[in-house]
Order: C-alpha cells, then sequence, then structure tokens
C-alpha cells in the first residue's frame, strides 16, 4: 500500500527512499538485500517494491470497501464519537460515561485526509464485517476505496510502543509507525469482548518469514496493575503478527496456517496482501471496576509494507446485555407468539452490591429487582444495572412484539385419480389443516425451505403433481410472525373399478352361493356393515340383488357399485304322504305337483301318482331343472282295530276306546258307519237304544263292529197307558251275558225279576198293580265291550193311578 515514506527521527533527517516491491523472480537477491544490512532505525533495510498494477477484479465498480468516505456519517466522527457509537455502539450519555479519556496517537483529526484511523464500511464487497474502525500504520484512506497503483509519500513516525514490544517480546528498536487507541471504561459485566482481523502488506513472499508486524489489545485496571494483551491466539499459540500467523513458503515453516485467511492475489477489498480469518478478543473483568484499554499497531523492521487491524463495529461488549436463560444474547427486538414467557436476563456477574430493576414501557415493574426476569406480555424491557461507586447505571433495551398462531393440525389429502382428474387441489386441504380466520398457507415441498420462511414454496396448488406418500410442510401464519408447520401427507391412488361374480347365479330355497367382488383392497357392500372382505357366502331366502362398491388401498372409492343379482328358485314342495292298506286295498301316492316338476320314483315310475297295494317305504325324487328333492312315504300293513270299551252317561255322551296294533289314524262311526269322525267322543247320543259302533284304520276297509245299548234306568214310571215311561224295558241288555234285573220295595221284598218271557217291569206284582211309592233297582250284565261286567242300582219312583 505504501511505496515512499519520509522519516523523521528526533531532529534528524533521513533522506527519502524510492523502493519498488519485488516480485518472486526477485526472491533471491530480495533475501540478499534483506539480511545485508542492520536492522534499527538509524539503518533501515532496503528492499525494492515493485509498482501495483490493477487486476481486471480490481478495477470492477463496487471491488473495494469504503474507508473514510464522505458518504458515511461516521467518516466524519472524531475518536471518542467512533469507539462509542460504532465500535461499542450505544455508550451511556449520563453524567459519568462508562467510556472515557478516548484518544488516539499519532493525535491526527478527523478532517485530516492522510490520518491513520478511521471508519470503514464492507459496501457491495464479501468482507466479513459490515463496519467498523480501522487502525493502519499508514494513510487509512489507502486500506481501501480503489487499487493503489503508484508511490506516495506519507509523514508517519519513527516512534515505537514499549508496551506493544513487551505484549509481542519484540525490540522496540526496531518498531516503526506505531499507532495505538486508549480509553478508559467501566464494565457491567464479567467479560469484555470484540471482533478484529488482522491484515498486511508483509503477506508477501518470504517477508513473513522475518518482518514481524504486530498488533495488541492491552487492559489494565485504571487503579494500576500490568498490561494483558487479549489479543493472542486460542491455546497459548502467541500474539498476532505477521510471523506467527501465515503459510510455509520456501524460506521457513508455516505458522498457525489455520487462521491465516488467504492472499489478496486478485487485489480486491483491501489493499493489503493478505489477511487473517476474523478473530475475537475476550477478557476476564470485575463489574464495577475502570479499566484501561489500549490497542497498539506497529510495523517492525522497517515502513515500506503497511499493515492494519479492523475492529468490527458493535462487537466490543463491556456493558450489559439481555441474554435468554441459555445466556445467548437477544437481539433489540423479538417476536413472541402464543402468550409464551421469555426469560430476560442481565448479562452480567453479580458483585457485592450490585442491583437490578426491571422496567416495562418505562414504568418499574414491582418487585422485578432479579438478575433476570420473565416477561409474559409484550412490551418494551429495560434492566437498569447499578454497580456501587459509579453513579451511571448500566442498561439494556429489548422490544417484545407478540402475537397469536394459527391452530393447526396435521392431515391427508386423498386423490382418487381418473382419466380426468390426476393432480392435487392444496386448496382443498387448508380447511383439514386450520379454521384460523384469516390464516396464510404457505405449501413447501422441503421442511427447511418451510422452517426457513423463504419463497421456495409451490404456486401451482389447484394443480399440483404429488406422488403417493408424499409429505408437504404447510407454513400457516397469522400473516405477520406468527406461524406454525404441519404436515399435509399425500395419498393418491388409481380410482378402482368394482366387479362381482358368482359361482351360481340360480339357486334353491335354503342353499347358500360365493359371491367374489374384485378390484379393490377392501370393499363396501349395500347389505353389510360386518364384512370389508371381497369373498362372502350368502343365504338369500328370495331373489336378490347384491352390490358392492371397491375401496382401494388409500381409500379411493369406485365411483359405481358392481352388481349381481342371485335368483332363488322356489323351494320343491310335495303333499305324498303314505299310509295303512289292509288286505286287497289300494293306495294312491301322490307326489303334488309344481312349476318345470319332473318324478323319479323309487318303483320306476315317472308319474306324479302311483297306486300301490304292497306295504313298503317309497321315495320320488323331484326335480325342476334347477333344484331337486327325495322325498319318502312309508306303506304299512294296517290291523282291524279292537273296540276295547264303550263310556255313556246319562248326559248322553259316549266315549269309545280301540287297541290299534298297527298304529295307524283311527275313524269313529255310531251311525253303522254312514258317518265318521277322527274324535272317539260322540255326544247327544240318545238313552236306551242299541247304537252300531263302528272304528276303522282310516282310509282303509280295516273295520271293527259292536252293537251297543247306551241303557239308562228311568227314575219314575207311570204305567197309566199313555205309552210314555210305562214300562222300565230291559230288552237291550237281556240279551248280554250274564244279564239279571230285579226290583225291590222299600222293605227288601223283591217284586219284579226279569225273564226272558217278560223283559220288563210295569209296576205289576203276581198281576196286581204296586201302590205309589220308591222302590230299590239292580241290574247287572256283562258289557260286550272288554266283557267287563256292569252293576248298577238305585231307585225309581213307581206312580200308579187309581
Amino acid at each position: 500500500m505504501k511505496s515512499t515514506k519520509m522519516i523523521n527521527a528526533g531532529n534528524k533527517s533521513c533522506h527519502r527512499r524510492t523502493i519498488v516491491k519485488p516480485n518472486f523472480s526477485f526472491l533471491i537477491v530480495l533475501l540478499i538485500s534483506v539480511y545485508s544490512f542492520p536492522q534499527n532505525k538509524q539503518q533501515i533495510p532496503r528492499r525494492i517494491l515493485p509498482k501495483e498494477n490493477a487486476t481486471a477484479e480490481s478495477m470492477k465498480a463496487g471491488a473495494f470497501i469504503d474507508v473514510n468516505v464522505s458518504s458515511y456519517a461516521p467518516s466524519s466522527y472524531a475518536p471518542p464519537q467512533l469507539v462509542n457509537d460504532i465500535l461499542i455502539k450505544g455508550g451511556t450519555h449520563c453524567s459519568a460515561p462508562n467510556v472515557t479519556n478516548v484518544k488516539v496517537s499519532p493525535g491526527h483529526t478527523a478532517t485530516d485526509d492522510n490520518r491513520f484511523w478511521g471508519y470503514f464500511h464492507k459496501a457491495a464487497t464479501n468482507f466479513p464485517f459490515r463496519d467498523g474502525l480501522v487502525l493502519t500504520t499508514g494513510f487509512a484512506r489507502q486500506a481501501g476505496n480503489s487499487v493503489i497503483s503508484s508511490p506516495l509519500e506519507a509523514k508517519i513516525s519513527l516512534q515505537g510502543d514499549a508496551d506493544l514490544a513487551a505484549a509481542t517480546n519484540t525490540n522496540i528498536a526496531e518498531h516503526y509507525d506505531a499507532v495505538a487507541l486508549e480509553f478508559d471504561f467501566v464494565p457491567y459485566s464479567n467479560k469484555i469482548k470484540f471482533n478484529y482481523l488482522f491484515a498486511s502488506e508483509e503477506y508477501t513472499g518470504i517477508y513473513p518469514c522475518s518482518y514481524s508486524d504486530a498488533f495488541a489489545i492491552l487492559i489494565k485496571p485504571v487503579a494500576g496493575g500490568p498490561y494483558v494483551n487479549v489479543a493472542v491466539l486460542p491455546g497459548g499459540a502467541g500474539p498476532i503478527s505477521v510471523t506467527n500467523i501465515h503459510p510455509a513458503n520456501f524460506a521457513c515453516a508455516a505458522s498457525n496456517e489455520s487462521y491465516f485467511a488467504g492472499y489478496n492475489t486478485a487485489n480486491v477489498e483491501t489493499n493489503f496482501k493478505g489477511r487473517t480469518i476474523p478473530l475475537t478478543a475476550l477478557a476476564d473483568v470485575t463489574p464495577g471496576v475502570a479499566y484501561h484499554f489500549k490497542m497498539v499497531l506497529c510495523d517492525y523492521k522497517d515502513q515500506k509494507l503497511d499493515t492494519a487491524v479492523f475492529l468490527e463495529g458493535g462487537s466490543f461488549d463491556i456493558g450489559v446485555k439481555i441474554v435468554d436463560g441459555a445466556n445467548m444474547i437477544l437481539p433489540d427486538t423479538i417476536y413472541l407468539c402464543d402468550h409464551q414467557p421469555q426469560i430476560l436476563k442481565a448479562s452480567v456477574a453479580p458483585t457485592s452490591g450490585m442491583t437490578f430493576q426491571w422496567f416495562k414501557d418505562g414504568i418499574p415493574v414491582s418487585g422485578a429487582t432479579n438478575i433476570a426476569y420473565t416477561a409474559t406480555v409484550p412490551g418494551i424491557y429495560e434492566v437498569k444495572v447499578s454497580v456501587p461507586g459509579n453513579q451511571c447505571p448500566g442498561s439494556a433495551k429489548i422490544t417484545i412484539i407478540g402475537g397469536l398462531s394459527p391452530t393447526v393440525q396435521n392431515a391427508v389429502l386423498k386423490m382418487c385419480t381418473t382419466t380426468d382428474a390426476a393432480t392435487f387441489n392444496l386448496n382443498t386441504a387448508i380447511s383439514m389443516i386450520s379454521t384460523t380466520v384469516g390464516a396464510v398457507f404457505r405449501f413447501y415441498e422441503n421442511q427447511a425451505d418451510a422452517v426457513a420462511q423463504n419463497n421456495n414454496h409451490i404456486t401451482n396448488l389447484t394443480n399440483y403433481n404429488g406422488t403417493d406418500g408424499q409429505i408437504l410442510y404447510v407454513l400457516v401464519s397469522n400473516g405477520a410472525f406468527c406461524s406454525k408447520i404441519a404436515t399435509l401427507t399425500l395419498k393418491k391412488e388409481e380410482t378402482p373399478t368394482a366387479l362381482l361374480t358368482a359361482s351360481r347365479l340360480k339357486i334353491c330355497a335354503g342353499e347358500s352361493v360365493l359371491v367374489t367382488a374384485s378390484g379393490g383392497a377392501t370393499y363396501l357392500w349395500s347389505d353389510s356393515t360386518g364384512t370389508t372382505s371381497g369373498i362372502r357366502t350368502v343365504n338369500p331366502t328370495q331373489t336378490t340383488t347384491y352390490s358392492v362398491h371397491a375401496i382401494g388401498a388409500q381409500g379411493c372409492k369406485s365411483p359405481v357399485p358392481a352388481r349381481l343379482t342371485i335368483e332363488v328358485v322356489p323351494a320343491i314342495v310335495s303333499t305324498l304322504k303314505g299310509g295303512p292298506i289292509c288286505d286287497r286295498d289300494m293306495i294312491t301316492l301322490d307326489a303334488g305337483s309344481g312349476p318345470e316338476y319332473t318324478y323319479q320314483w323309487s318303483s320306476g315310475e315317472t308319474t306324479q301318482t302311483i297306486t300301490t297295494a304292497i306295504p313298503g317305504e317309497y321315495s320320488v325324487k323331484i326335480s325342476n331343472g334347477v333344484c331337486s328333492e327325495e322325498f319318502k312315504a312309508q306303506v304299512i300293513r294296517a290291523t282291524i282295530p279292537e273296540i276295547k270299551k264303550a263310556d255313556y252317561n246319562e248326559n248322553g255322551t259316549m266315549m269309545l276306546k280301540a287297541d290299534n296294533p298297527s298304529n295307524s289314524t283311527l275313524e269313529y262311526s255310531i251311525d253303522n258307519g254312514m258317518t265318521w269322525q277322527s274324535s272317539n267322543i260322540f255326544h247327544n247320543v240318545p238313552r236306551n237304544k242299541i247304537i252300531p259302533i263302528r272304528i276303522r284304520v282310516k282310509n282303509t276297509s280295516c273295520v271293527s263292529f259292536l252293537e251297543y245299548f247306551t241303557f239308562i234306568m228311568q227314575n219314575v214310571i207311570t204305567p197309566n197307558g199313555d205309552h210314555l215311561n210305562d214300562i222300565i224295558d230291559f230288552r237291550g241288555l237281556n240279551k248280554y251275558e250274564n244279564f239279571s234285573a230285579s226290583i225291590f220295595d222299600r222293605y227288601g221284598k223283591e217284586v219284579y225279576k226279569a225273564e226272558k218271557t217278560k223283559p220288563y217291569w210295569d209296576g205289576y206284582f203276581q198281576g196286581k198293580r204296586l201302590p205309589t211309592a220308591s222302590y230299590w233297582y239292580q241290574v247287572a250284565f256283562e258289557s260286550p265291550v272288554g266283557k267287563e261286567k256292569i252293576v248298577k242300582t238305585g231307585w225309581i219312583l213307581l206312580k200308579n193311578f187309581e
């Protein structure tokens, strides 16, 4: 950057030296020239420096950072304002400021165009720091702005710096052009730090092997004590100097090369040949204790090639910051959603007597006197930290802006493709994801894009060609800064077509049939909600139409169902009945008639009826073209039933009993076979009549016969010749075996005894009419039914009229 310097050492004047920078082809000559002269202020080694040549990159607009450019207000700041407003960003302005006694040396003013300090801004370059404060061992303006191609003179001091020499363990006699920025400050935290990078023209050829231009940040208590250099490499790797940070060359090995950012081969951004990576200075301090701060930079061994340090604006922290619960520094404004509590904490190390007070919107918060405070509502929060002995409290502010996030839930969007529809309409998923009024939706294919809330979102919402199983990330915001992310899973499959088949389309009543649906993963039957299987066994009782929708694996439903009708053919019925037959009887077996019936008898006939006189089992198979059914009938040999008993009472009721050896159905008649009935009980049977009883096996000639006298003894006789109750007639009984009948008067005298010649009593005894009186009778006989002996006794009234 610097090709010519005017050197003054006390009253001694040194002549002007014109130096041409060497290129690589002159390295051997350069080595000889470097080590041919003693290295001291009285005799400076002579290096031939070549003229700077611009490159295509360095000639482009915006290739260099801006240094002390008037379009930036800080370019006109004096050192105190630069330190407070740029380096520290916001130094306090109370009556006893934390940063005081700011001075630079040599004491160039802000109006001096050739000052060695100033304000820089990265402009359009990729410089690591946005802006900040720069110190150089030459003209600060030549650090950037444009490529320096011609030698310029600079009146710079030969003075070195003893503190820098001690911190870097170098010889002060070989220091040149020392520049320093100093100030006092009172920290509120237990740490101070700032970011910087070191750049130099010495990063050329083999110069880093011996030209140790250096930088130090020295700090000590104002009350006294040694300086501590906090501008050192991590891990005890030494100070910040050209010889301690450089890559290898053929003259010396590399030193801490990992901290070297690289050579400026394109000659852009700055006019320095190389620089370090951004570094951080960090020091332990005691809150409330005043410290003196000195940043010092110096050339070493000669003045030919300049060096600079760039201090990042706002990175110097000597006061109060607000951090979160994890001690991470919070920005000036934060946005919180859904009333989420926010821990605010003063980033200071508490010391004895230190006090805290939190404010919201300028009003002290009652009871908020701890180092931390949990904010629950939006507002402007401030913490003031007071240290004994310092009448100017440290403070920090933060603004919390609140909002409400929409309510969201993950959703699944199903797409059933057809020839007319094959893409997703993502708008249809909006109501499934959130119903919050005014919510704003953005759909992303990548989660990282959704989290970043960038513009890589899906724009063709109504016609999105998604894939089955694809997950989209939906950013749902309240139109401001509150948002939530929901997932939208896409389900896509071809709309199925349902098919339905059956093993038979016609079945007989009572039969089952297997129906099989196809075309889907599961099925929705119209007549059943209990199964989703495609295979069913159905048992229709009448002709039934079955319908089914095919459901795909993703739930897509066939637009129309498949239908199939199972015809239930009416059941084959038969009136076939067997029965008993007697000898020489014939019986007709009728199988019955029906639609499309055909017959096949076990006896070989194919007619509806057959006639037989042979007992045995007969079967017939009836078919209707779909179903067939076999029916059987028994023809049995009947036995003539035996009349076992006939009971008759004075009410005219007769009950018959018979022995039925063939266990067949019997029929009964008491009118000599004129009428028959299935009941064995007859009513209104006349008294004292001979009744012809017949019992037969139904529909056969197996009949038994018996005459039975319905004897009922009269209670009163009036033998007056009117033919009404003139006698007691025993003629219906006198034919029975062991018949006897007697009548006695009240004294026990037998006044009548039945005889064959007189089987009745007419109220006479020995030819004389007996008087009116009550008489006792006794009748005995053997019943013709069952040969049972019957004895009947009782009283009768005889009324004789004189």
